[in-house]
C-alpha cells in the first residue's frame, strides 16, 4: 500500500490581491512600539532597563502615556516574566508605577508569570508560553532578560536563532508585542543595536530596539525602527523623590554631544571639534572608531575626516590602533 507523502502546497498570491492598509502603520504605542512586533530593550547594567519594560506593559494595560508621553493607540492585556526578581519585588516595581500615576492595580488587566523558571530554549516550557498567551491574549509580553530565559550560546546564531524564531512565530501567531530584556556590551558602535551582547542576530531579529545608555550622569533612550521613522533620542531619569512611587519620566530631548544641556556660561552652540573633542574625553579609555563616531555625531564621513585632520594637525588627537583618542587633554 503506498503511502502519499506529498507536503500541501505553499499558498501563493500576486501582489495585487494581498491585504493593504490604507490608514498607514498599527501602533501600540505610537511612535515608539508598532502593534504585534518584537522588541528589544538593551542596556549596561543598571540602566533601569527593567523600569522601562514595566513602563511599556502597565502603559499597555492602562492606555495611559508610556514615559508620561507616548500615546497607547491600542491597549489592552498585559503579561511580563521578570526572571531575576522575587515575586513580591515585582509586585512593588509596579505598584510604584500605578501610584505615580494615581492607578488602582486591581483594576489594571496586568498579570505576571510566577515561575521560578522559564527555559524557552526547552520544548515544555515552550508550549506551556504559548498556551498562556492563547489563553490570555496579551497585547504585550515582557520577557526579562534573556539571559535566563536559556542555556544556550548567545554567541552562535545557530542556536540563538532557534529560540528567536520561536518568540516570533508567537508574535505572528498570536499578534503579540514581544519585549525581550537584554545587556549591551561596552564598547562603541555605529548602531546601538550593534551593541547588543551576543549574535548578530539579535539586532537583526527585532523590530525595534529601544537603548539605553549612559553620557556621563544622563540616561539616554534611543528608539531604531525597522519599518517607520524612529522618534529622537531623550533623556531619561528616575524619579524617586518618593520611594513609593519611583518611575521614569523624559527630562528632554538629548543633545547632539550626548552630555545633555550645557552648563550655564557655556555657548549654546558647539563646533564639530568641541563636540568630537567631547566625545572623546568620555571614551578616553578606549580608542573610538570613525563609525561610532558618525553615528554618535551624526555628520558624513567627509566632514569627520576632516575635523579629525584639523585636529590631529593641532596635536589634540591621534590615530591609533583601532581607532581615534585624544593626545592630550583639552580644556572645551
Amino acid at each position: 500500500m503506498s503511502v502519499n507523502n506529498a507536503a500541501a502546497p505553499l499558498t501563493i498570491l500576486r501582489a495585487s490581491d494581498l491585504d493593504h492598509r490604507d490608514d498607514g502603520p498599527r501602533w501600540l504605542i505610537k511612535p515608539l512600539v508598532p502593534h504585534s512586533s518584537v522588541v528589544i530593550t538593551g542596556g549596561q547594567p543598571k540602566s533601569w532597563k527593567t523600569f522601562l519594560a514595566l513602563d511599556l506593559a502597565l502603559s499597555t494595560a492602562s492606555a495611559t502615556p508610556c514615559l508620561g508621553r507616548y500615546e497607547v493607540e491600542n491597549p489592552g492585556t498585559a503579561l511580563v516574566y521578570l526572571a531575576e526578581d522575587a515575586v513580591a519585588d515585582v509586585r512593588e516595581r509596579i505598584e510604584c508605577l500605578c501610584r505615580s500615576r494615581g492607578l488602582a492595580l486591581e483594576e489594571l488587566d496586568l498579570h505576571v508569570i510566577t515561575e521560578p523558571v522559564l527555559r524557552l530554549d526547552q520544548e515544555s516550557d515552550r508550549l506551556r508560553l504559548r498556551e498562556a498567551v492563547a489563553r490570555l491574549e496579551p497585547r504585550i509580553l515582557v520577557l526579562d532578560p534573556l539571559v535566563r530565559l536559556h542555556r544556550l550560546d548567545e554567541n552562535c546564531s545557530q542556536e540563538i536563532s532557534g529560540l528567536l524564531g520561536y518568540l516570533r512565530e508567537l508574535e505572528r501567531a498570536h499578534e503579540v508585542t514581544v519585549v525581550l530584556v537584554h545587556h549591551t556590551s561596552k564598547r562603541s558602535h555605529a548602531r546601538q543595536g550593534q551593541s547588543l551582547r551576543g549574535s548578530s542576530d539579535l539586532h537583526a531579529w527585532a523590530d525595534v530596539g529601544l537603548y539605553l545608555t549612559w553620557h556621563g550622569d544622563r540616561l539616554r533612550l534611543t528608539p531604531e525602527l525597522r519599518n517607520a521613522q524612529a522618534p529622537e533620542p531623550v533623556e531619561l531619569r528616575l524619579v524617586a523623590d518618593d520611594p513609593r512611587t519611583t518611575h521614569l519620566e523624559i527630562s528632554g530631548p538629548a543633545s547632539a554631544g550626548g552630555e545633555g544641556e550645557e552648563e550655564k556660561g557655556a555657548s549654546p552652540t558647539l563646533t564639530l571639534a568641541q563636540r568630537l573633542l567631547r566625545v572623546l574625553e568620555r571614551e578616553s579609555s578606549h580608542a573610538v572608531r570613525r563609525g561610532p563616531l558618525r553615528q554618535e555625531l551624526m555628520v558624513n564621513n567627509k566632514k569627520l575626516g576632516d575635523a579629525l585632520t584639523d585636529l590631529e594637525r593641532l596635536g589634540l588627537v591621534a590615530r591609533v590602533d583601532g581607532g581615534w583618542r585624544l593626545a592630550r587633554p583639552t580644556a572645551i
